[in-house]
């Protein structure tokens, strides 16, 4: 027996719009991260880029557990001498509701060229409508992840 090999050819991308509203940032984040690996596909490699797109809306909606809001703190540095900026999650919440998803998310996928264009294949919206939305909910076939 012959083991199968994928191939670029072979690898069909789907589109999965998610509602995060209620749903809590870590939890949605790791079912998140599995779409755009392609973890739930039975041609999974881990070599290749075999996830989906995946269009998350409602991220202002999006819950955290315990004092997260004031204790998480994100960093980044200017690379100048005193160069370190900090912001806790509910200010970033309040500014950019989006970017909680796109760092949890970001932050489980490779770290790596690989990881870099799974990471492209997502789009987080703060409310509920996005670009190329149907007009209806009903024909958005929305799932509830």
């Amino acid at each position: 027996m012959k083991t199968y090999s994928v191939r670029p050819k072979d690898i069909r991308r789907e589109c999965h719009v998610i509602d995060a509203s209620g749903k809590t940032l870590g939890r949605l984040s790791i079912q998140i991260a599995r779409l755009l690996m392609g973890k739930h596909k039975p041609i999974y490699s881990p070599h290749l880029d075999t996830g989906d797109y995946v269009i998350v809306i409602n991220a202002a909606k999006v819950r955290v557990t315990g004092k997260k809001l004031q204790d998480k703190i994100y960093y980044r540095h200017s690379n100048y001498p005193g160069g370190l900026k900090s912001i806790t999650l509910g200010e970033l919440m309040q500014k950019f509701p989006e970017r909680a998803i796109e760092y949890a998310v970001k932050g489980m996928l490779p770290h790596n060229r690989l990881g870099r264009s799974m990471y492209r294949k997502l789009r987080v919206y703060a409310g509920a409508t996005y670009p190329g939305a149907p007009k209806t909910a009903k024909a958005a076939g929305t799932e509830k992840a």
